[in-house]
């Protein structure tokens, strides 16, 4: 298995506006709740199944640090998947500025 492919949470986002990515973020359910990228989908990595992703898309796998969603990229790559990784996680799209709400809209937090 060859090892995922990192982006910046900038390039993440720039490909997630164009239409070319689906953001999977794979953190926890309360860390969701806190803060997550505008428009991404939530799946536990707990509960992570290639078969239930988007099939015609690139994923970006999303965690808080980089950590979990490298291993969800791992996995989803020996799957099949068109997967990277996005390097630092939310902790470090929050440092570049990038939004970050809640599923009601309003902004939010990473924990």
């Amino acid at each position: 298995m060859s090892e995922p492919t990192d982006v910046t949470p900038a390039e993440a986002e720039r490909e997630h506006r164009a239409g070319r990515v689906v953001l999977v973020d794979v953190r926890e359910q309360h860390e969701w709740d806190a803060g997550h990228a505008p428009g991404a989908i939530h799946v536990p990595l707990s509960a992570l199944d290639a078969a239930g992703l988007p099939g015609s898309s690139k994923v970006v796998a999303v965690c808080r640090s980089g950590n979990r969603s490298r291993r969800a990229a791992e996995l989803l790559g020996a799957a099949g998947i068109d997967v990277v990784n996005m390097a630092g996680g939310m902790l470090e799209w929050l440092r570049h500025g990038l939004p970050v709400v809640t599923d009601a809209g309003h902004p939010g937090s990473v924990q």
